[in-house]
């Protein structure tokens, strides 16, 4: 396995444990040398250090909410491994200014400027894309390599958690991981993708941010402060 694809694992995790059956697998890999290929010949976000951010951020014990979205965004400077998030005061991508809208509507409030998530990842919302990696300016470039199978994997150790998730799935990826989920114990908020592709069919109007508090109530567990952003 390449100690490069792998830099910036939270190696003091307790994720670790959970996935480290899965980094020794030979699909896992064949992900981690094709991504370093890639790497070589082509610009791939995120950065290296950035890949794995989820998982430094939120840690297994602490996950409340899961949003999954697809995979990180293509252009320079977006992707830093939180999924639809993006870095300091770079401009809303499209996904991210309805998400906001969406927000703004289902909470009554104003909708945030910044797009950095950390401060939803801070509180236990566990910011996943079914692939983590991309090649610049190529949507999908990555997929179908090795990534969905590792989050394949977590998705399975989260549906371990002792203490009900919420898993927030946004767009058809996501929803393939329904079946990976025990709907008896945890609970799933589903739509369309935010895209400006499919957010009309059904993204608006979801109100995914007051159902999650309500299913956290359900679930015994704190509301997330959506508009700490």
């Amino acid at each position: 396995m390449s100690n490069n694809t792998l830099t910036g694992w939270p190696s003091e995790s307790d994720w670790t444990p959970r996935l480290e059956s899965h980094f020794q697998s030979p699909g896992f890999v064949s992900l981690c040398e094709f991504v370093d290929s890639q790497r070589e010949t082509e610009t791939v976000y995120p950065s290296v250090d950035n890949v794995f951010s989820a998982f430094r951020l939120t840690s297994f014990a602490e996950t409340k909410v899961v949003i999954l979205g697809q995979d990180p965004y293509h252009g320079p400077n977006q992707a830093h491994g939180l999924s639809f998030s993006v870095e300091g005061e770079m401009k809303l991508p499209p996904s991210l200014r309805n998400i906001f809208k969406e927000l703004a509507d289902d909470l009554n409030v104003e909708a945030p400027t910044s797009g950095n998530l950390s401060a939803w990842a801070d509180q236990g919302v566990f910011l996943l894309n079914t692939v983590l990696t991309v090649r610049d300016g190529e949507a999908n470039s990555h997929r179908k390599q090795g990534w969905e199978k590792f989050t394949d994997e977590v998705i399975r150790q989260l549906n371990e958690q002792p203490e009900g998730v919420v898993f927030v799935l946004w767009g058809k990826p996501a929803e393939k991981k329904t079946s990976l989920i025990d709907q008896s114990r945890h609970e799933i908020i589903a739509s369309p993708h935010p895209s400006p592709l499919s957010a009309h069919r059904g993204f608006f109007g979801s109100k995914p941010f007051s159902k999650s508090n309500e299913a956290l109530a359900r679930l015994g567990r704190s509301a997330i402060e959506w508009t700490s952003v």
